[in-house]
């Protein structure tokens, strides 16, 4: 079996990467392909995680979110566990062929979420001593801070020497992302040991096939607005649902993402064409999308988005806040069309660079490999 290896570098959008700071994306691109590809939508991370390990859309692997609503129980809560996700992932396939397999993470709900018939495990957020200490590591930093990267990485990298598995997946924190701009000089410095780990890992084993991606692109964004004290100021009975909101608050400070799902209650629904003409005109919504529209033209299950999908224009958010709306220079988030776009770098890959439009094709083609 030939040996795997993902990296997902949570929130990377392709203004961090450059020759000067990433030198070893470059030299593995050289070897392979650099391109861009795009994420599913929402641009957030619960979505793309499954769309990358299953290679599905989210239509088929079920999660449209980091955060769920129940319509008819009213309920609101975390996506964390494995009940969320529909299809197989790449784990779930090649464990029953016998392949061991890995995943490391920053972050410990994505173990949670995707770690199903995981042989290895480990996180930043919640370490297994014996196996840090297996690793020849010290403890991890905390999450949010930005060595928690780096640390995840050089995991992967001594994994990857001591133990060899058939198939790691390993993802990095947007820590950075959210709070520092590609120029700034932390920025520059969490790039750089980040590409110092690739770079020592492929040396490892130049032979191996790797795919290096996001699973969301990252902007800086001038206004929030609580479009839920708006409705409830309007007095219309919409449910405004972030799929976005996670319990990292040192990256989400007011919970920010470029789309919501609309779920309306039966008062509202008389009042519709009256509601919705009222958003679209607002003026930081960009989009206003039925569930039937959204479906089909981002490839969403139409029973849980909602019955209306709104996206914010480029510069704006939808936020959790006393008021209904904040200014700022400080806020950098996603979620929108705007962070959709996202940098792919493979060497040994399966198929030529054209076939890799979407970040989900890199295990949608190896499944297919696979199964012909």
């Amino acid at each position: 079996m030939d040996k795997l290896l993902i990296i997902v570098i949570d929130g990377c959008s392709s203004d961090y990467i450059s020759k000067e700071n990433t030198p070893n994306f470059y030299r593995i691109a050289k070897s392979g392909f650099c391109k861009c590809a795009k994420s599913s939508i929402p641009s957030v991370t619960n979505v793309n995680h499954a769309t990358i390990l299953s290679g599905k859309f989210p239509y088929e692997h079920g999660i449209v979110g980091n955060y769920y609503y129940n319509k008819e129980t009213g309920k609101q809560d975390f996506i964390e566990n494995s009940g969320f996700i529909k299809t197989d992932t790449i784990f779930d396939v090649l464990h029953r062929k016998g392949a061991k397999t890995a995943l490391l993470a920053v972050n410990a709900n994505i173990m949670e979420v995707f770690g199903r018939n995981v042989d290895f495990s480990i996180s930043v957020q919640k370490p297994n001593e014996i196996l840090v200490r297996f690793l020849d590591m010290e403890m991890p930093p905390k999450v949010g801070t930005l060595k928690a990267s780096g640390w995840i990485l050089e995991a992967c990298h001594n994994l990857i020497k001591k133990n060899n598995p058939d198939v790691v997946y390993c993802t990095t924190s947007d820590y950075m992302m959210h709070n520092f701009a590609p120029n700034t000089n932390e920025a520059i410095t969490h790039m750089q040991e980040i590409d110092k780990w690739i770079g020592k890992i492929y040396d490892l084993d130049p032979k191996r096939e790797i795919y290096i991606t996001a699973d969301h692109g990252m902007n800086k964004k001038s206004k929030i607005v609580n479009l839920q004290a708006i409705m409830d100021r309007m007095k219309y009975e919409v449910v405004c649902h972030p799929p976005i909101k996670d319990r990292y608050i040192e990256n989400h400070v007011y919970q920010e993402g470029g789309v919501l799902y609309l779920y309306f209650k039966e008062a509202a629904k008389d009042k519709k064409d009256e509601i919705i003409k009222f958003i679209e005109e607002y003026p930081c919504v960009e989009s206003v999308c039925t569930k039937e529209e959204a479906a089909k033209k981002y490839n969403l299950p139409m029973d849980k988005i909602g019955d209306y999908v709104v996206f914010a224009g480029e510069d704006y958010a939808f936020g959790e806040l006393d008021g209904e709306e904040l200014e700022t220079d400080c806020i950098r988030t996603h979620g929108s069309l705007y962070e959709r776009a996202i940098p792919l770098i493979a060497v040994n890959a399966r198929e030529e660079a054209a076939k890799y439009r979407y970040s989900r094709d890199i295990v949608r083609i190896i499944l297919e490999k696979i199964e012909s």
